[in-house]
């Protein structure tokens, strides 16, 4: 039985009903003859349709031209949760959205196709082009562009379709999400740690380039920092010596030394105070050196001759062996100068008996020596 029978049935059956009241009041029916009429009315109708949907009918209702179901095409589909590339490798984009499309006029002998198939391509192209050029930590911006710019209906590239999408959604894995902010974190902590190491280095850079470059460039600074107090300035000037000597690893300048405590002593004759304390241990040539420039005594004098070889034996008594042989080289050396040397094996060349351990003073020199 068709949904027509049923609905034809049903309407000549308000019909005949209809007509049956207007006659009944016309006629001025007794009371007792509505309710059979009503009756053989329904009867007939529930008997019409039994047998209509009983008999089967000659042509099929799908091989009709126009059957009594057609089937409605939907022109929107729902995409979920489709991965697409972002600016990031391995950061994938979640795409979910509905696709939504009008078929167009196809030309002559155009092939078939599915027009949601072409429709749902068409808006992962256009996706794809966006979300491949945005950082996958800015999903929620992506998201608002997206919806914006698929909101227009657009042919698809065969030209059979125009589609748009709605209710977008893009998001990324929460394990994808977690690393991002431990990315930026780590981001974020090495540019401060950088800019930090940055200003530490122009801070030394400045200082030892600049203000400790010289002790004068140091004293400036110093007396820029404290300019109304002159006196600490003057005070501090051997501090500051120190500190730019040190600075540039090199010895503090000897015009500095009197405002330096430890080497202001080295500037007064006669003291015990030596430059080693300060420049590290010298060797026993640097002490005979200075030995013998402060005797006064020019290298062609014989009386330096002298002197070093009882200076040689003095030292060798002592048990300074190696300062003895140094003074040993230097009166050898003296004597392959002066070829008419030649020394005696009780007295030396003046005439001297060796010397003695303990005697406290040189030979006066002979009348020949005496100045005058």
């Amino acid at each position: 039985m068709h949904s027509g029978h049923r609905t034809m049935t049903a309407f000549l059956t308000v019909i005949l009903g209809l007509l049956l009241v207007i006659i009944g009041l016309i006629f001025d029916w007794p009371l007792w003859a509505w309710p059979i009429v009503a009756g053989a009315l329904l009867v007939g109708a529930a008997a019409s349709l039994v047998v209509t949907h009983r008999r089967k009918p000659y042509i099929p209702p799908e091989r009709l031209l126009e059957p009594d179901v057609q089937p409605v095409e939907r022109w929107e589909r729902m995409i979920k949760q489709v991965s697409l590339p972002s600016l990031e490798e391995d950061y994938d984009f979640q795409f979910s959205a509905t696709v939504r499309w009008r078929p167009l006029d196809a030309p002559a002998n155009a092939p078939v196709v599915n027009p949601g198939g072409l429709a749902i391509e068409a808006i992962l192209d256009r996706v794809r082009h966006i979300t491949r050029q945005a950082p996958p930590h800015r999903s929620s911006l992506t998201e608002h562009h997206l919806n914006g710019a698929l909101a227009t209906m657009l042919p698809d590239p065969s030209n059979r379709v125009v589609a748009m999408a709605e209710n977008v959604q893009l998001s990324l894995s929460d394990s994808d999400r977690d690393r991002l902010e431990k990315l930026a974190t780590v981001r974020k902590d090495e540019a401060v740690w950088e800019h930090e190491r940055k200003w530490e280095q122009n801070r030394r850079a400045y200082l030892s380039g600049d203000v400790l470059k010289t002790p004068g460039s140091a004293v400036v600074w110093w007396l820029a920092k404290n300019d109304e107090r002159v006196d600490k300035t003057v005070s501090d000037i051997g501090l500051l010596a120190e500190l730019s000597s040190a600075a540039n690893n090199i010895p503090v300048p000897e015009d500095f030394h009197r405002f330096v405590p430890g080497l202001a002593a080295l500037r007064v004759p006669g003291t015990a105070v030596r430059e080693e304390a300060r420049m590290g241990p010298r060797t026993p040539d640097e002490y005979v050196e200075e030995l013998l420039q402060g005797t006064g005594l020019d290298e062609d004098d014989p009386r330096r001759e002298l002197f070093i070889k009882r200076i040689a034996d003095a030292a060798r008594g002592a048990g300074l062996h190696e300062v003895a042989e140094v003074l040993e080289r230097r009166r050898d050396a003296f004597a392959s100068t002066d070829p008419a040397y030649e020394p005696s094996p009780d007295h030396d060349d003046f005439g001297n008996p060796p010397f003695d351990e303990g005697q406290d003073e040189f030979p006066p020199p002979s009348q020949d020596e005496s100045p005058g």
